[in-house]
Order: structure tokens, then sequence, then C-alpha cells
């Protein structure tokens, strides 16, 4: 098969487009047939080799690898004994994460194999291009706002993460336009919220058709001056002054951090008394098809930002630098 390898850690140029060899299967996986993969923050970490960890917290990796989580394709072969998924099933998932973070899960590749539990039927009204950008984006939705799904251990936090009440409740999701904030903001209004979303300019009509029931665009307007007494933020963008949204939030609100590393404010929002907490997504087949009711009956929607070959994978990594994406990237095998 053609698979988009790492040799070395660096930049985008590391990517080689290259034979390698069909992945065997083990029990209780199938092997998929890719034809999409999209592109989420990890891919990009572990391509540099993530440098922004601490040395002794860094891969020490095996190479070559394979990067990529996201997949939508066919099944191909399935081992004896496995019932769930049959040859010619489409499928799609988010494929062993984050148990493969450091190594990669293979995706950037014309097969894959995943396990059974990793995986959900495609809805027929999805493109592969479509189902591809879900997983990783829609599961981080999902597992913050309505069910966690999983009790290990929270690398973030003492506690577990619990989701809170949305119907008839105010939420405001910053980075409203990327991968996962277009997809929490359509989840939290499947389920009765109303949506403030805050994000650039260029992303204003685009969330206003995909629900928001407020635009603040964060280039002309500070969203923590002028927003107060919400039931709950998700934060999907992370970075300096997290801090700020606890003063939009009213007290017993709930501040939702995608990436919680660098949030200062722990002591502030206990005396506010706002909840904070994040969790780590983990690759979740049965919820990915619960979610996937919501896709084929439209009620979510798979923005794609841009498509690439997966022979052009090094010009997709390029495009994710840029910044200022608009839902997912994806690639494709054909």
């Amino acid at each position: 098969m053609k698979a988009v390898r790492l040799h070395a850690f660096g930049g985008p140029e590391v990517l080689q487009y290259e034979d390698a060899a069909i992945p065997a299967v083990a029990p209780g996986e199938v092997l998929v047939q890719v034809h999409a993969a999209s592109l989420n923050p990890p891919d990009l970490y572990l391509r540099d080799g993530y440098r922004a960890l601490p040395e002794e917290w860094r891969p020490d990796a095996t190479f070559p690898l394979i990067l990529g989580t996201d997949v939508s394709g066919v099944v191909a072969a399935v081992r004896e004994g496995v019932t769930a998924f049959a040859v010619g099933d489409e499928v799609f998932g988010m494929i062993r994460f984050p148990e493969d973070i450091m190594t990669g899960s293979g995706a950037y590749a014309e097969y894959v194999a995943a396990p059974l539990g990793d995986l959900a039927a495609k809805p027929e009204a999805l493109s592969h291009e479509e189902a591809a950008g879900a997983p990783m984006s829609l599961l981080t939705a999902w597992q913050f706002l309505v069910e966690t799904g999983h009790d290990a251990p929270n690398p973030f936090q003492s506690f577990p993460h619990l989701p809170v009440e949305l119907d008839g409740r105010t939420v405001l999701v910053n980075g409203a336009g990327g991968g996962v904030g277009h997809l929490a903001l359509q989840l939290a209004k499947s389920k009765g919220a109303r949506v403030i979303a805050v994000a650039s300019g260029k992303h204003e009509g685009l969330l206003k058709t995909l629900g928001a029931d407020q635009f603040i665009d964060y280039t002309k307007t500070a969203a923590h001056e002028v927003v107060r007494g919400v039931d709950l933020v998700i934060d999907a963008v992370g970075g300096a002054d997290m801090e700020r949204f606890l003063a939009t939030l009213k007290p017993g609100g709930s501040l939702f951090l995608v990436n919680p590393t660098g949030f200062e404010g722990h002591a502030q929002a206990r005396e506010l008394g706002i909840t904070v907490s994040s969790t780590q997504v983990r690759s979740n087949g049965a919820q990915l098809a619960r979610a996937a009711e919501l896709l084929a009956q439209g009620d979510i929607k798979v923005v794609l930002d841009s498509r690439f070959r997966l022979v052009d994978t090094s010009r997709a990594h390029e495009r994710a630098l840029k910044g200022g994406i608009q839902g997912k990237i994806v690639l494709t095998t054909t």
C-alpha cells in the first residue's frame, strides 16, 4: 500500500509518501481500506516530536511511523469470528486514541487495522471526506457536552469530568469556527441550548447558518467584556488568559477547557462557585454511532476547510500551520 510515514521528527517536509506493508489484523480488529482521513492537532504535535513537552515526556519513537487517527472507509478484511462488521461495510472512527498518541495510529495510509470498538457505521448521507472529518472533533464535543463515556483516570484533574444540562441554558463556544468548535456549537443546539459563537469575522455567516444565536467577532470585541450570565463556556482554543471567561459565567456555571494547559484561575473559580473541568477524548465507536444519528438526520454537519490527496499530506500540514481553519482538513486516498 501507499502511506505517509515519518523517518524523523520535524516540519511538514518530513512527511514521506511511500510504499509500506499492509498492516496485520489482530484479534478484535478489522482491516479498513481508507477512503479519507483527517488532520487533528495531535498529528501535528507528533510530527514535530512533541517539542512543546518537557524532554522526558517526548515520544521515544520507533521509525518509520504513520500518523493519523481519524478515518472513513470500507471494511476490507475481518478476523474469524467477527460479526460486528462485514467486508464491504462503510465505517468511520477514531483509531486507538489516546493509546497510540505517541506512536501514531496509522490513518495516513491506504489501509489501517482498526479495533472493532473504535468504529461505527458511516451514515449513508455523508461522503467519506465528511465522515473522516468527524471522529476526534465530534467525540471531543460529545464527551465534554453529552456523555464522557469512560472512567479512565483524568490526566488534567483529580475529579471526573461531568457534562452539564444544556436544554434551556446559554452556552458560549470559543473557537466556534474550528474543528471541535463548529461541532460543539451544533451539538449544544441539538440539545436545546442557546449558543453564543466566538470566532473571527470570516466565520460569521457559516456559524449563523449552523445555528448560532449570537456571534462575536473576537478581533473586534472581547467576549469576556460584553457577555455575562452564561451557564457554560466551552473553550476550544486554549492558550493564554483562559481565566478571562470566568467573568462571563453566572455563579454555579461551568468552564470546560478542551486544552487546559496553562489555566491559572482555579482559586478564582472556586471563589465564584464556577466548575472548571476538562477531559481526554477517547476512542468510542458506540458514542460515535449515537452521534452519527445526528449526522444522518442533518442536525449536525461536518464543515470541510480543505481537501488534499494523501500524496500531498505535507501541504495539508502546511495549511494547518497557517491557522484560521474553518472546520476540518481532510486527506483522500484517490
